[in-house]
């Protein structure tokens, strides 16, 4: 009898998206894949029965989900955790498990962080740290073949009430990414892909990821630091190009590819092989990526000729001490050198920043609002700073008490509304004002006139009228969270 296995993505709130690098939900624009379970789910569907259910696509909640086990049985079911669903997650998982027997193995950042916390607070059977793709097939087999459980690296489960934690999986190779199957066939077969959206991309969109890891040091991005690592390991140029030749073959309707590498600039040479690699096979393809404000104006330059439309690059702040506080490596003349270059390039900026890092006050962020006004992004998006545990900015936060939550009252990352909570507070800026600031900040820059020539760039452009529809959603969700009453 063949092993059953489910890839689930538990109910929360709507559009709430675990995968996304900033979780927050109640956002009408954007719905993100769940992307690392689909990954796995391309491994996994090469040797064994596999479902892949996404509740927030699907519109279920808990009522619904649980209805669904009651119908179908699996011998592994695969759960993919956050931070703010982290009580409800594993509550929902408890009950999945007393429903069906099924065995729970939990994954996601605070897996790798708080794996007996996990284990000690829920009925789980496993924990799986860091990437858990080829974590959870070696599990498979080997609970096939009844051998010891200790021999699979990269888990924590209970054995005779006692916790056993098995050495850390080395970080995927190379080779080993490039023998996973596209995810977008996995997308094809398992979801329906224009359930998915995303505020600065076209639609219908995929993501997909052409690498893992991020070599730099931002002391409060949650992913590095929780989940793919430091060392950066690469798909093939060929490989991830004839993803894209996959997509526009089999996935004709689809508008845009996301490339969702944390950084996908860090190897300009590796870039630029990918998209004269695009151009030589004449691929009519639209993507965007994320990227370092480091980024040259010839190699943004190629990027455009390849079909890239939009960057997506962290500035984080308009304060060099908060830059360096961070350990951003980025300077305030680079941002403004790469916005400058970006807009020559014919390339769409969406620029991110933070407001509640460490060192923020009101005259730094003056500053960031001065920035923003000065380079003009075409998507500003505006986080509220959020220590997670495991980043060393919680570390620093919980050092010097400014911390405004106990430490696993992981509900209070979201309000009621699903937006992020502030949960820092400094001497001479209260969370409150930090909230307020990030709110007062975006409906300056939207709603001022000098927005009108942006929102003009946006439109007049190849995919004017996907570009006009983007907008228009974006505006309406825009418009009923900063202006109804």
């Amino acid at each position: 009898m063949s092993t059953r296995i489910c890839l689930l993505n538990l109910p929360y709130a709507p559009r709430f998206g675990r995968s996304a690098r900033w979780q927050e939900t109640g956002r009408e624009e954007s719905l993100y894949y769940p992307l690392w379970l689909a990954y796995a789910a391309a491994v996994l569907e090469q040797n064994f029965e596999i479902k892949l259910v996404d509740t927030p696509a699907l519109g279920w909640g808990a009522e619904t989900t649980l209805k669904y086990f009651e119908k179908e049985y699996f011998d592994l079911t695969v759960i993919e955790t956050s931070y703010p669903s982290l009580k409800s997650d594993l509550l929902l998982a408890d009950k999945i498990k007393s429903v069906t027997g099924s065995k729970i193995l939990v994954s996601g950042p605070p897996a790798s962080v708080m794996d007996e916390w996990i284990l000690n607070n829920s009925q789980a059977d496993f924990v799986a740290r860091y990437e858990y793709d080829y974590t959870v097939k070696e599990l498979v087999e080997v609970l096939q073949k009844n051998k010891p459980i200790t021999s699979v690296k990269g888990i924590a489960f209970k054995k005779d009430g006692r916790i056993i934690r098995t050495p850390n999986r080395p970080f995927t190779t190379s080779k080993d990414l490039d023998r996973i199957p596209f995810v977008s066939s996995v997308y094809k077969q398992h979801l329906n892909i224009r359930s998915y959206f995303l505020s600065s991309s076209l639609h219908p969109e995929v993501q997909i990821f052409t690498g893992r890891g991020c070599p730099f040091q931002c002391t409060f991005c949650l992913w590095p630091q929780t989940f793919t690592g430091r060392t950066v390991r690469y798909r093939s140029v060929k490989n991830v190009v004839d993803e894209l030749e996959y997509i526009r073959s089999e996935l004709p309707f689809v508008r845009e590819v996301v490339f969702e590498d944390d950084t996908f600039s860090i190897d300009k040479k590796r870039v630029q092989a990918i998209c004269n690699e695009i151009i030589r096979r004449k691929i009519d393809v639209t993507w965007n990526c994320q990227v370092r404000a480091s980024l040259d104006y010839e190699t943004m330059k190629l990027m455009k000729k390849a079909g890239c439309r939009l960057v997506i690059v962290g500035f984080e702040s308009g304060d060099e001490c908060i830059l360096k506080n961070i350990k951003k490596g980025i300077t305030l003349h680079e941002i403004k050198k790469f916005s400058q270059s970006a807009k020559k390039a014919g390339l769409l900026v969406h620029a991110d920043f933070i407001f509640g890092l460490p060192g923020e006050t009101r005259k730094s962020i003056e500053k960031t609002r001065k920035l923003i006004k000065e380079i003009k992004p075409d998507i500003l998006q505006i986080s509220v700073a959020t220590p997670y545990p495991g980043t060393e900015f919680y570390e620093w936060a919980k050092s010097y008490g400014y911390l405004a939550i106990q430490e696993d009252s992981f509900n209070s990352y979201l309000d009621e509304k699903g937006h992020q909570r502030c949960i820092v507070s400094y001497p001479g800026l209260s969370s409150e004002e930090i909230v307020q600031a990030v709110d007062e900040t975006l409906k300056s820059y939207y709603m001022s006139l000098n927005y009108i020539p942006v929102i003009f760039r946006q439109i007049f452009r190849r995919n004017w009228l996907d570009e006009s529809k983007r907008l228009l959603k974006a505006g309406l969700s825009f418009t009923s969270r900063y202006l109804s009453p």
